[in-house]
């Protein structure tokens, strides 16, 4: 017995058609939708490379321009064979090709999962690339003269202020490394000479922050150097006020930026999957039910439709005995390849 069986007369093939080719060209602009994300996201991950260390994949990205042009052009032809379906002329060349159509269309989904799964699993990855590349951004702020990292101080200050944020884990992290290059330092200053060969290192550390990370919202004028040092600032207390730089991190910043584009791509994904379900459903029983017509020259007669041809425990085992035939047929044929001993 047929699983999912459904009665169709010449109306409700007419209706099943049009609603099909609505569905199919709504498709080809989700299909545009996914390939434009696609482009976004990887021009997204171009703009911050450097803040990644040049380390970031594009896995995900480039896997949403192929889907997306995949579901361009699959549900495009899908829509075309709706429209010539309720002529038997024009649906008669469609015919041979809608077995492999409708096979193409499974492995689709299939390819639309991983790329879903990805946008999900692939953000630790993200997180892990952010904490490494934003460490060495810090790291080499001050390196303005040096070939490949001249442009550095102007990336990672435009990245603090458009995601308000500071350092890496938090503004500390500017403590820890000397952000200031040595020909901007006077060196015959005994201040700095002293701060320079007290650390073992011989860098100019201090607690301050670059400018980039004051919070123009606050009412005081930005305190960014001497922050731990309550005695250089008039009524100040760095323990219990509130600064007026920005406390978030940038990996914080940055890692929710791109987990908030992933995750609602992964959600655009999964509803893509259902409506592909439905337009793989939909075109399973147009097909059957123009095919099981009892008068193919009288439009007007009853037909049926189906899912499958089979219940699911039927059509499964037939599944399974197709795979193992199949192996046995591989099997035999490497003994036949086999040299003889």
């Amino acid at each position: 017995m047929a699983f999912m069986p459904v009665k169709f007369n010449l109306q409700k093939r007419v209706k099943l058609a049009q609603g099909l080719w609505m569905i199919y060209w709504l498709s080809v602009i989700v299909g545009i939708l996914l390939f434009g994300l696609g482009i976004f996201f990887k021009i997204e991950l171009r703009k911050r490379s450097e803040m990644m260390d040049n380390n970031e994949s594009h896995l995900v990205p480039n896997l949403l321009i192929l889907v997306g042009s995949l579901a361009c052009g699959l549900n495009a032809f899908g829509g075309k064979v709706c429209h010539d379906s309720l002529d038997p002329i024009k649906f008669a060349k469609w015919k041979p090709m809608l077995k492999p159509f409708l096979l193409l269309c499974c492995g689709f989904n299939a390819l639309l999962l991983l790329t879903a799964l990805l946008c999900f699993l692939m953000q630790f990855a993200v997180y892990l690339t952010l904490a490494e590349g934003l460490k060495n951004s810090i790291k080499f702020y001050k390196d303005t003269d040096t070939p490949g990292r001249c442009f550095m101080k102007r990336t990672l200050d435009m990245t603090q202020i458009e995601f308000r944020c500071c350092g890496n884990n938090n503004f500390r992290d500017w403590f820890e490394v000397q952000w200031i290059s040595n020909r901007y330092l006077d060196m015959s200053n005994d201040l700095v000479k002293d701060r320079v060969l007290s650390n073992v290192e011989g860098k100019y550390l201090m607690d301050s922050v670059p400018f980039s990370c004051c919070n123009p919202g606050s009412p005081r004028p930005c305190i960014q150097h001497h922050l731990t040092n309550n005695s250089a600032h008039y009524d100040y207390d760095h323990r219990i006020e509130e600064l007026n730089i920005w406390t978030r991190g940038c990996r914080e910043a940055l890692f929710y930026y791109f987990s908030s584009i992933m995750n609602s791509i992964g959600v655009l994904i999964i509803g893509t999957i259902i409506l592909e379900s439905v337009d793989m459903a939909g075109l399973k029983y147009l097909t059957t039910a123009l095919d099981t017509m009892e008068d193919p020259e009288n439009p007007e007669c009853e037909s049926d439709g189906w899912l499958l041809e089979k219940g699911v425990k039927e059509t499964m085992g037939e599944l399974f005995a197709k795979m193992k035939t199949l192996g046995k047929t591989n099997q035999v044929v490497e003994g036949e390849d086999a040299p003889e001993g």
